[in-house]
């Protein structure tokens, strides 16, 4: 298993003299992390799993002043799953409250760093003050530019797919789409991400490795980075390794690496 994690590697990053902001081989231009470990860290520290959860929150200041520093565009952060329901009724209820003095807390911070705040998943279900802050949140940074932020919030990858199958079919049943123009493009205009480019780096910590029903649909030629740290762990630091990662990757997308071809011809 331990061959599956990117462990860390000794040495300094190397750095911008003019802002001290790492060096990077290539930026991806949209992260998607999985918050993963909250619990399980609180558990190991002796502390009740809400405590984990309220210490993800600094982790989520870093992973957004880092993308901004670097230049990623677009951080997906995979909060609440429709599969979370599940959890005891007083560790829901905390995550809702949770969501809730965060987006109070924070929101007029990000607007003044430029970010643009946006929700995918499922409203239904939510408490109405939730969601009236979310759409708030969303309104009051639309024209945002710097970063887009999306939280995914009673999100599922399955479901996702099945509803955008659902619209679609509703949209021919009218008339107002033939069978015949549904392309990869057209269906992924359907999913939650519509208008976002696909995610360049897949980032998981805690310990496990699989992708827990996160943009199926929309994962499908990232590059995965799984770690052993809990996310309450993953600073800035952990964070940048990720980055440095994904820098040393070669991104093919069913082709060939550069230089190949002429050897294919020889043979």
């Amino acid at each position: 298993m331990a061959n599956f994690f990117n462990r860390f590697k000794s040495g300094t990053p190397k750095t911008n003299s003019s802002n001290q902001t790492p060096v990077l081989q290539a930026i991806p231009q949209h992260v998607a992390i999985i918050m993963d470990g909250n619990g399980r860290w609180a558990n190991e520290q002796g502390l009740p799993r809400t405590a984990g959860h309220r210490a993800g929150l600094e982790r989520i200041r870093d992973a957004v002043t880092l993308c901004l520093e670097v230049g990623v565009k677009h951080l997906t952060l995979y909060a609440f799953s429709t599969e979370n329901w599940k959890r005891p009724q007083d560790e829901v209820g905390f995550l809702m409250n949770l969501f809730e003095e965060a987006l109070m807390k924070e929101v007029n911070l990000l607007h003044q760093q430029g970010v643009r705040v946006k929700f995918i998943g499922f409203r239904t279900g939510l408490s109405p003050s939730l969601v009236k802050l979310m759409e708030e949140s969303e309104t009051k940074t639309a024209n945002n530019q710097s970063l887009t932020l999306n939280f995914a919030i009673n999100y599922g990858g399955r479901p996702e797919i099945l509803n955008a199958c659902r619209e679609i079919a509703v949209a021919v049943k009218k008339g107002e789409l033939d069978p015949g123009q549904v392309t990869e493009e057209l269906f992924s205009g359907y999913l939650f991400t519509a208008g976002q480019p696909d995610p360049d780096l897949l980032i998981k910590p805690g310990k496990e490795v699989r992708i827990s029903n996160f943009l199926i649909w929309q994962l499908a030629y990232s590059e995965f980075y799984f770690s052993e740290l809990y996310w309450p762990e993953f600073g800035k630091d952990a964070l940048m390794e990720a980055f440095k990662y994904y820098g040393r990757k070669e991104r093919r997308f069913g082709g060939i690496k550069r230089g190949d071809t002429a050897e294919c011809i020889k043979e």
